[in-house]
């Protein structure tokens, strides 16, 4: 399948993509649609777990496909000198490795940040872990339900008497990791270009999701008081913002809390003696969310979309997944975008969130094969067609046929 050439900001920038599973992955992602160059570098023997990750379209991993995209693949068997050596020789024309081991791997193998310098001293260079390269928990291991674990997010996630929930996205992946390192490789890059030196960046997951709790930490500064899930003014325990079921069965989400959006929504709907319990809290907030409820109950989900329209109320619908890529705000930013994969055929996933007006970004071509890009890398770094061909009979590298 021909490919376009890659356009966006970070044109020009090249990544060393040493990541696996989710965070790392999303993260690099995102890079490669607004226009850098990665590689995403695998374990011959040990590949990115996505891969095999189901739901499966044919024989490919939905997940693998969602967050490859955009990047070039180079297979290489980082255990040996030469594997390793490739690598090194790889970072002397990149600008940013991000990897995702525990403390100590890399260096172990010879690749670690202190021998990335010695390849290219003013490299960046990324490392996404768990908890941190320090503390006593720096070699523990986790994933996404324990950094949410520890950063308060699962206490303070649920509705009242359920305890705590498990929310549906992967926060600690997405927020922790991947938007996280992705600030970590712009921020370093801009660094680098005032000062002409590279660093070492730790982005640690539970670090990253920590900020979610800025306002629940502050709350509780001013207050002392430790919510259960459900009691927290902005998760459940205000009237005025929350979910409610409607005739169909289906949700909406009423989130008013300005005084003229809510005075606005009880006069639309013939209950001007609710603009007093505008923001109240405890027992009265339940009296007033039980009325609510009722109202709600007698119509379907899109007559109260209809109803709401022309008057300026935040009132939204709870769309499901198979409901997303059909709504109109989302169809007109194009956040929904479909790409024909060579085995699995069209297929749709997330769009390009950011919308630059110099510079478009977009996907550039769908995930790829293992090793799918292994020959033309090794070229790019001056290997010959015998050392190419040496190197794929001593499984130092896959070169697919």
């Amino acid at each position: 399948m021909a490919r376009k050439p890659q356009n966006g900001p970070l044109q020009g920038i090249r990544i060393l993509d040493l990541t696996r599973l989710y965070p790392g992955p999303l993260g690099t992602m995102m890079l490669a649609d607004m226009g850098a160059d990665v590689i995403k570098i695998e374990d011959i023997n040990a590949p990115d777990y996505m891969r095999y990750y189901p739901p499966y379209i044919e024989s490919e991993s939905a997940g693998f496909i969602a967050v490859n995209r955009s990047k070039r693949s180079l297979a290489l068997n980082l255990k040996t000198k030469k594997g390793a050596g490739i690598f090194l020789s790889l970072i002397k024309t990149a600008d940013i490795v991000i990897e995702q081991f525990r403390p100590g791997v890399l260096a172990e193998l010879g690749i670690g940040y202190k021998d990335a310098c010695l390849a290219k001293p003013d490299i960046i260079y990324v490392s996404i872990t768990g908890y941190g390269q320090d503390g006593p928990y720096a070699n523990d291991a986790g994933h996404d339900i324990n950094f949410m674990g520890y950063a308060g997010i699962l206490a303070a996630t649920g509705a009242c008497g359920t305890g705590p929930v498990i929310p549906g996205p992967q926060l600690g992946d997405v927020a922790g990791g991947a938007y996280m390192s992705v600030i970590a490789c712009l921020s370093a890059l801009w660094a680098r270009e005032k000062t002409g030196k590279g660093q070492q960046v730790d982005v640690s997951m539970l670090d990253g999701v920590l900020p979610l709790m800025t306002l629940q930490m502050a709350h509780y500064q001013a207050t002392r008081i430790s919510f259960a899930p459900g009691e927290p003014p902005l998760s459940g325990g205000l009237a005025c913002y929350g979910v409610y079921s409607c005739a169909d069965g289906k949700h909406i989400a009423l989130g008013i809390l300005e005084t003229k959006f809510w005075k606005i929504f009880c006069e639309m709907t013939g209950h001007p003696e609710w603009i007093e319990k505008h923001l109240v809290m405890g027992e009265e907030a339940e009296s007033l969310r039980r009325e609510i409820a009722d109202l709600f109950r007698t119509k379907t989900r899109d007559e109260w979309m209809i109803a709401a329209k022309t008057l300026d109320v935040c009132l939204t619908p709870v769309l499901d997944i198979s409901e997303i890529e059909k709504d109109p705000q989302i169809k007109a930013r194009r956040m929904i975008h479909e790409q024909a994969h060579p085995v699995s055929g069209k297929i749709k996933g997330i769009g390009v969130p950011l919308k630059f007006s110099e510079t478009p970004a977009e996907p550039a071509w769908p995930s790829p094969a293992l090793g799918q890009d292994s020959k033309s890398i090794l070229e790019e770094i001056g290997c010959r067609p015998e050392e190419i061909e040496a190197f794929r009979q001593e499984g130092i590298a896959l070169i697919p046929d």
